[in-house]
């Protein structure tokens, strides 16, 4: 019993520490909505109710850096702008799937093709099943309320800056509570290792239980793009990589339960067999035609160990080694925005105490605008659309300048690559199995990162390189596997290949 409510708190921990930058991204966005684009202007960005609502939303959400629950106080603004419920529920659902930075990484990890394909279909579900919702629920959106202006200056700021703690101190922050619940359940119902054989290649089964299971968890963009390039590399069932990119990434109980509250059950519910029947449709279309060719079918997988329990029987000093877990699993910028977050949330909890009735956000609001085109200091008035405009095209540019920043240069992931190996074959020495399987997922992210950083400055590697590389990561995958069996003389052996095979690697790396 205390390894399923431990597990379910590390699960629950990791996902907060994984979507913090992205909740944090939402709630930005939600704030201009609201305080620069206002009701109006959100209602026009995405196409009013036109022919061009769904594509726009599709476009949008494709270029937005947000996940799954960071686009739900998005949604909330737009139904607040009068959207209708079919493109809110587009948006929703294609946001998280894709953005520049998962799209760049997914360009280099699988294949162009297959990549390109799951766009459109993409596209596809949101344009068959926004249609088909909005004509079986007409009407289905509510009538925006008129914002006032908000002034220019020190008080916009002000006041966009206020409804970011506003967004943060919401009804949608419940509902990111309740996708954060769907999370720790999945965790203790799915014992550990359950999943290491739930998409294989031939498997008719395997995207029925990707469902499931991915319409439950929480994948950010870049997890679930790694993880279905992943799939890809391995030959597991590509129809399973389907399901769980548009399932895994773009649906949680949260967003399920934000339908039921704002459309009720029955339209909620024609939302979702809608989706699961156009998804599984299209995953048994594109299972076949995308196989990669040449590639030999592994016959189990650790993509999906995230979604089970991390404890396996008995634990000693369980509290301990799920501090652990949570604690090598976090990263710097996750730290940062989860501490960012928290400040927002306690800000927003405090406004709502010491000022109910929103008097300084009244204050912030009612300050008249200027007369002329300059302001009383000679400062350029930007109009609203502007500001919004330019925010939004900056978080495009600064998802893709993160680029940079997230995939350092070949030389530096070279020496980080080496330091890794050297302690992965000092561990391989001793046989220490826990420590051997803690650093080889690192080095393999890294190795991952070396393919994209090569591309990103224009220097792809070569077809000699990127042999050495994929040499290098089967004997990285066979060594976890004997890791994995505690079995010292094929420790040995792997131990010594993937030496040679790293060895030859930055050999060819030398020059890159």
């Amino acid at each position: 019993m205390d390894t399923l409510l431990w597990g379910a708190i590390v699960r629950i921990a990791q996902t907060i520490f994984d979507a913090s930058p992205t909740i944090v991204v939402g709630w930005i966005v939600a704030a201009e909505f609201e305080r620069i684009l206002g009701r109006e202007g959100t209602f026009k960005l995405f196409g009013g109710h036109t022919w061009r609502q769904l594509p726009y939303a599709w476009l949008l959400g494709m270029l937005l850096p947000v996940c799954s629950l960071g686009v739900i106080p998005i949604m909330v603004q737009m139904r607040k702008s009068g959207i209708s419920g079919g493109t809110i529920l587009a948006f929703g659902l294609t946001a998280p799937l894709f953005n520049p930075i998962s799209v760049l990484y997914g360009l280099t990890l699988g294949d162009p093709l297959a990549l390109f394909v799951f766009c459109i279909c993409s596209l596809t579900i949101v344009t068959v099943l926004g249609t088909f919702w909005d004509w079986m629920f007409p009407r289905n959106w509510i009538e925006s309320e008129t914002l006032p202006q908000t002034p220019f200056g020190w008080k916009r700021i002000a006041a966009v800056s206020s409804s970011v703690c506003e967004q943060a101190f919401s009804r949608s922050s419940l509902y990111i509570l309740a996708a954060l619940v769907g999370v720790g359940l999945l965790s203790a119902f799915l014992p550990a290792g359950v999943l290491q054989k739930a998409a294989g290649k031939d498997d008719l089964l395997a995207p029925l239980t990707m469902a499931a299971v991915a319409t439950f968890a929480y994948i950010t963009p870049m997890v679930a793009i790694v993880q279905v390039a992943s799939m890809f590399q391995h030959g597991n069932s590509i129809g399973a990589a389907f399901t769980l990119l548009v399932l895994g990434a773009g649906v949680n109980l949260g967003l399920i339960a934000w339908s039921v509250t704002n459309y009720k059950w029955k339209p909620t519910l024609v939302w979702i067999v809608g989706l699961l029947s156009i998804v599984l449709a299209l995953a048994y279309c594109v299972d076949r035609p995308l196989r990669p060719k040449g590639v030999e079918p592994a016959d189990h997988t650790h993509a999906f160990d995230c979604y089970c329990n991390p404890f396996q029987g008995e634990v000693e000093n369980i509290a301990d080694a799920s501090w652990k877990l949570v604690k090598d699993s976090w990263q710097p910028e996750e730290i940062i925005a989860s501490c960012a977050a928290l400040v927002m949330l306690l800000v927003g909890g405090l406004q709502r105490c010491i000022d109910p009735s929103q008097r300084l956000m009244q204050y912030l609001l009612t300050q008249p605008e200027p007369r002329a085109g300059k302001g009383p200091r000679g400062d350029i008035v930007l109009p609203n659309s502007v500001i919004a405009a330019s925010s939004l095209i900056g978080l495009v540019l600064a998802s893709i300048g993160g680029c940079y920043l997230y995939y350092p240069p070949v030389s530096d992931i070279r020496q980080e690559m080496t330091s890794i190996q050297a302690e992965l074959q000092g561990d391989c020495g001793l046989y220490a199995w826990d420590k051997i399987e803690y650093w080889i997922p690192i080095q393999e992210d890294w190795a991952n990162k070396l393919k994209v950083s090569c591309y990103i400055r224009a220097k792809p590697l070569t077809r000699y390189q990127e042999m050495k590389l994929h040499v290098f990561m089967s004997k990285l995958e066979l060594l976890e596997h004997a890791a994995e069996d505690k079995d010292r003389d094929e420790i040995d052996q792997w131990k010594s290949e993937a030496a040679d095979s790293f060895r030859r690697l930055k050999d060819a790396l030398q020059n890159t």
